[in-house]
């Protein structure tokens, strides 16, 4: 199969420029000016915009949660991904304590393998390291492909590691060229201030909020940065929310120590104030850490303006309305997660770059390529270059639109964004070679979507 793109204009993280594409078989094979080359299919993107798929480093589909699961499995998760223009997931598999990591990922297997219309991989959380699981790292880098591993600084009991095993960890995973990424908040002032507003009988979806303020994170970020340096590890913070979370990498960066940072769409456009909404609406924004304050939306921009933020994933992970009830008489007990697997490029456009906040390349830095270089798979993946996978988004940068549970396609009965205005449609979907959605028609079937392997990883990108 070969595909010609014609006449559109192609960005990348570092360029901006009129050209053709030709695709044969799942590569990129040519780039160029009025490419004189035969196709099996020509599209004319004339007046769109080509850049490479998106990439979101952090989603959780069929997540065992609290006695359920998240509602998107990889079946519906990746499918969803592909309409809002991300050809590629990495997710987490999840230790469970008092077993092996070799346990877990035989259980993600077991839902992922053959499921997948897009292409995904798997980041590995630690929840319990020993000196069992130690032994295991040097497999799970060199045998299955899986380089970067997760840790918690919260839930105690259940995913919390301490201190001591964070140090660990990041020896053994520094001497098998993997990288620590971590989930920074401070769990035992969090589950203190949990059990506080419960004991005062304030239940609603606002103590979600309260139970997590600011200095929970920036707290944890802090520390999980003086013990990235200490042990030099590659190290990686997942969904910054924060203002006071940033500042602690700015200080670090004061000491010549590299750190990467990812925040999520949510953070960039929607408020706490959400959490305020009467009738338990409030819970569809229940996620850990919570949306925060205006003022920490204009630092995360700035952030990734300064190159001090290189990632916008979403943390993907939806809930039907029913599961969230759940929770109705105690914020404690709604699931955390949030659906935006299917509206990230989308909203990014159009709050970033449609609004001047970000430029185009910026965008394609943040969406795709920064996560590419990050995690071992550039440049297969994350640009658009001769040899690289053919993940590619064609794009309407005029069209406008409304977001609404009526017209996505995650499984849940929700959305985060209703009614949201956008300016800028995906409108048609490559990946590996294939035209995966084109125009909101599937044309890909279920099992396309393979999994990658990711290659060591290094602290300069």
């Amino acid at each position: 199969m070969s595909i010609l793109i014609k006449n559109g204009r192609i960005v990348t993280a570092e360029s901006d420029y009129q050209a053709d594409v030709y695709i044969e078989g799942e590569k990129i094979a040519a780039i160029g000016k009025k490419l004189k080359v035969k196709a099996d299919k020509e599209i004319n993107a004339k007046g769109k915009l080509v850049f490479p798929g998106g990439i979101d480093p952090h989603v959780h589909l069929d997540m065992p949660f609290m006695g359920t699961f998240s509602s998107d499995d990889y079946s519906t998760g990746t499918l969803a991904a592909l309409h809002g223009g991300t050809t590629m997931v990495i997710d987490f598999v999840l230790q469970t304590q008092g077993k092996s990591l070799k346990h877990a990922l035989k259980q993600w297997r077991g839902r992922s393998n053959g499921n997948c219309y897009g292409d995904y991989s798997f980041h590995m959380a630690v929840t319990d390291f020993n000196e069992k699981t130690k032994a295991e790292i040097a497999h799970m880098v060199n045998e299955e492909g899986i380089t970067s591993f997760k840790t918690f600084m919260a839930y105690k009991g259940a995913l919390m590691i301490d201190d001591g095993q964070m140090v660990g960890l990041m020896n053994e995973v520094r001497k098998q060229g993997g990288m620590v990424t971590v989930h920074a908040t401070n769990g035992d002032m969090i589950d203190h201030l949990i059990a506080k507003h419960k004991g005062e009988g304030k239940l609603s979806p606002w103590y979600h909020y309260m139970s997590q303020p600011e200095i929970t994170e920036s707290e944890a970020s802090g520390r999980f940065c003086d013990m990235a340096h200490h042990t030099d590890v590659p190290a990686y913070i997942v969904h910054m929310t924060c203002e006071g979370a940033l500042n602690q990498v700015r200080e670090a960066a004061f000491r010549n120590q590299k750190m990467f940072v990812e925040t999520c769409i949510q953070y960039l456009i929607l408020d706490a104030s959400l959490y305020k909404k009467p009738n338990f609406e409030g819970a569809k924004w229940v996620m850990s850490p919570p949306l925060r304050e205006k003022k920490d939306q204009a630092a995360l921009w700035s952030g990734i303006n300064q190159g001090l933020v290189q990632v916008v994933g979403t943390d993907h992970c939806p809930f039907k309305w029913e599961q969230k009830l759940m929770g109705k008489d105690d914020f404690s007990k709604i699931p955390n997660g949030h659906p935006a697997i299917e509206n990230r490029m989308e909203l990014l456009y159009s709050e970033g770059v449609h609004k001047g906040k970000i430029s185009l390349n910026k965008f394609v830095e943040v969406a795709s390529t920064n996560a590419a270089k990050i995690f071992g798979m550039y440049p297969r993946k994350g640009c658009i270059a001769v040899g690289a996978d053919a993940d590619i988004v064609i794009f309407d940068p005029k069209e406008k639109h409304k977001i609404s549970a009526k017209t996505h396609h995650m499984n849940v009965d929700y959305s985060g964004y209703e009614g949201w205005k956008v300016t800028g449609k995906c409108k048609t979907i490559i990946l590996r070679g294939q035209v995966a959605i084109d125009d909101g028609k599937v044309h890909i079937k279920k099992g396309y979507g393979q999994f990658i392997k990711r290659k060591k990883i290094s602290k300069v990108i």
